[in-house]
């Protein structure tokens, strides 16, 4: 008698499921995961499992506290962001046939553009387009450009340029870096001092991956290791306003944003003065990754920072209007950033 041949169950997917496995993949975490797909981490683990008896192989395996993909594992993510891509890109096609302007654009922003500038830019975006969100998240330079490639965020705005060939950067806003000291100390008077005379004083120095420290360095050249292994760093901080609070507090010195200091300089709790035979200016770019489309929504808030950075107030090196609008029209003409 002829034995039956038993069918095995053929191979299939959906797109959540992908879209699940990708995420834990990326972020290397159960837990990490499920927040950004808004499920219990239960329920993440039990669908990686239900995948994973589908295939009928292991695809991820955990190291510790950190969660890789096995051989398996790593041919399904790329073949997954291939398909998520195509998804993507079916939608915001459509969206984009259909005229659609409403829903959420997600920004992330390093700490000064997204404290001090965005938050009046959101507020006025607001005003001319109630239908669409912004979801703004704060974090340093480098986790930005990082998240804007996972595709967490549709566009970035950070301090300083990368080197990632998948990233697009234009200048926005211009800025300048300028030492902070407390209203009594005694280069309070002072307009400037030699860069040797800040080894001597105690400094407050921003986190590793942020943009002002990533510009000081530029600036500082083949003698920025030796010249910020000199400083008398006395702490670390993640953040501009802690960095103001701990200037105030007499901890130390350091070098801020000049877009962080206007309420400081308005009432006096805290001076500037310039590092002779350096002047720190820098740019605050649009960022977004060059392999993606760009949304409807996302090219309504990209014309809206665009248009928004050529009316502002120049800070030097001053840019004329003309000068702006010709840096940004390649923006407006093509599909993709």
């Amino acid at each position: 008698m002829r034995q039956k041949s038993i069918k095995k169950p053929s191979i299939d997917f959906d797109f959540r499921q992908l879209e699940i496995f990708c995420k834990v993949v990326d972020l290397k975490s159960f837990s990490k995961a499920a927040k950004a797909v808004f499920l219990a981490q239960a329920s993440v683990s039990e669908r990686i499992a239900s995948l994973e008896s589908m295939v009928g192989v292991k695809l991820l395996d955990r190291l510790g506290r950190q969660v890789i993909p096995t051989r398996a594992g790593k041919l399904l993510y790329k073949h997954a962001k291939e398909l998520l891509d195509m998804k993507r890109t079916a939608r915001l096609e459509m969206e984009n046939f259909l005229g659609i302007k409403k829903g959420e654009v997600h920004i992330g922003a390093s700490t000064i553009p997204g404290e001090y500038i965005l938050p009046k830019s959101i507020g006025l975006f607001n005003e001319k387009y109630p239908s669409i969100s912004v979801m703004l998240t704060i974090a340093d330079t480098d986790e930005i450009e990082r998240r804007i490639l996972q595709g967490d965020f549709d566009l970035g705005i950070v301090g300083s340029k990368g080197l990632h060939e998948n990233l697009t950067y234009h200048a926005l806003w211009n800025d300048e870096l300028v030492l902070t000291v407390p209203r009594h100390h005694r280069w309070a008077k002072k307009k400037q001092i030699d860069i040797k005379e800040l080894s001597k004083e105690p400094f407050i120095l921003r986190e590793v991956g942020s943009g002002t420290l990533r510009i000081i360095e530029e600036y500082l050249g083949p003698s920025a290791p030796k010249i910020v292994d000199s400083l008398q760093v006395v702490a670390r901080f993640g953040s501009s306003t802690a960095v103001k609070e701990g200037i105030k507090a007499g901890l130390g010195v350091s070098i801020l944003s000049s877009r962080a200091l206007e309420t400081e300089l308005e009432t006096g709790s805290l001076k500037v003065l310039k590092i002779k035979g350096f002047s720190l200016l820098r740019k605050f770019y649009l960022i977004m990754d060059k392999r993606r489309t760009v949304s409807p929504i996302c090219r309504v808030m990209l014309d809206f920072l665009i248009d928004a950075s050529s009316h502002a107030k120049p800070q030097r090196p001053q840019r004329t209007k003309k000068e702006n609008l010709s840096v940004f029209a390649p923006l407006r003409e093509s599909s993709t950033f």
